[in-house]
């Protein structure tokens, strides 16, 4: 490792206070990788189908799985539960490992810029940046790095947590290309044991976007997440999958009104993206899985709440301004983000937990 990544690392470790376990990941990670990037952006890289992927001799502390939840119909016999959970986990690696291409891919499009651009926007509304010190992030499950670039160009040091090597190869790329690898720490791990990889009060944000989808235990994810804000005034910003959106697209887009009836109850959800199901969301279950984590929430904005219907004559990409400053109107108020396709919600930790953490 040269030098000035040796002095990033440590700077970062200072900073954000992350546990030696941590850094010694992130040292693998820079040490053991191809230090000369291919040139040419990240859009080209996909476009052109490079092969993206760590070096055979990488080796990670975490071999466990961010997002665990099924996603395929599996027979699972007699095994265990403990059995299918492990079964569950390592289907979902091997999605997450080998589509990162395909989720980079969404991410251009006009329905995935629009997702992550009102995240970003709701999120900016919130953050502390007139703080004396530089702010630390966290993103959970921050895939192919697009948000924790954005956050680092703020000025913003930020650990960037996955458990997809070749997500975070793409994550190290784009952060590359950007000239912000001095704030962003990338790392291999399992969301839901933040407790043995982070110390408690370490982050003043933490990110958890679009991942509880995946996860057997989102309360369990939340609740690590709450202990690991720095404080009441830190801000976690939560991203999911909304229940009343799926009905609007089944019956809308697709033109299903039995799905949509089905829809109305319906825990989980198809996803288009990857196959397979993905778990959704109510405001209430929400509200009522942050309040478990000791967590209140401070505004909640609905993300996509028209831009999935519109007719074929609006260009998503030509009119993609237009569409996002409506967006933007139309998620704050309550009675349209009732039926957006995600819910984000910006919470922050009750004084209690952030003194007990101490």
């Amino acid at each position: 490792m040269d030098r000035q990544h040796g002095e990033h690392l440590i700077a970062a470790q200072s900073r954000c206070e992350v546990n030696r376990l941590s850094t010694d990941n992130a040292i693998n990670f820079w040490t053991e990788t191809t230090p000369e990037l291919r040139r040419g952006g990240l859009g080209q890289a996909i476009h052109n189908k490079v092969q993206l992927g760590f070096l055979p001799s990488l080796e990670y502390a975490y071999s466990s799985d961010l997002r665990t939840a099924s996603s395929e119909r599996l027979d699972w016999g007699s095994t265990s539960l403990k059995g299918r959970m492990t079964m569950t986990a390592k289907a979902d690696a091997e999605r997450f490992q080998s589509d990162a291409n395909k989720y980079a891919a969404y991410l251009e499009t006009p329905e995935g810029r629009l997702r992550s651009d009102l995240a970003f926007a709701n999120l900016q509304d919130f953050l502390p940046l007139q703080a004396k010190a530089p702010l630390c992030a966290l993103d959970l499950g921050g895939g192919t790095g697009a948000t924790a670039v954005r956050l680092a160009q703020l000025g913003i040091h930020v650990t960037l947590l996955d458990s997809s090597p070749a997500m975070l190869d793409i994550a190290k790329r784009a952060a590359h290309e950007a000239g912000v690898t001095e704030k962003v720490l990338l790392q291999h791990g399992d969301a839901t044991q933040l407790a043995n990889l982070f110390h408690t009060r370490s982050f003043d944000v933490i990110l958890c976007h679009n991942i509880l989808e995946y996860c057997n235990d989102p309360s369990a994810v939340l609740r690590g997440a709450a202990c690991a804000l720095r404080d009441s005034s830190a801000i976690l910003s939560v991203l999911v999958r909304n229940q009343a959106g799926e009905v609007f697209k089944a019956a809308i887009q697709a033109g299903d009104l039995a799905a949509a009836q089905n829809g109305l109850t319906a825990e989980w959800g198809q996803e288009a993206l990857y196959g397979g199901r993905v778990r959704l969301f109510t405001p209430d279950s929400l509200r009522a899985m942050l309040t478990e984590a000791s967590l209140a929430a401070i505004a909640e904005r609905g993300v996509r709440v028209l831009a999935d219907y519109l007719p074929p004559r609006v260009s998503r990409s030509a009119d993609y301004e237009r569409i996002f400053e409506l967006e933007r109107k139309l998620g704050c108020r309550p009675e349209y983000a009732a039926v957006s396709r995600y819910t984000h919600c910006l919470a922050h930790c009750v004084s209690s937990v952030a003194e007990e953490s101490a």
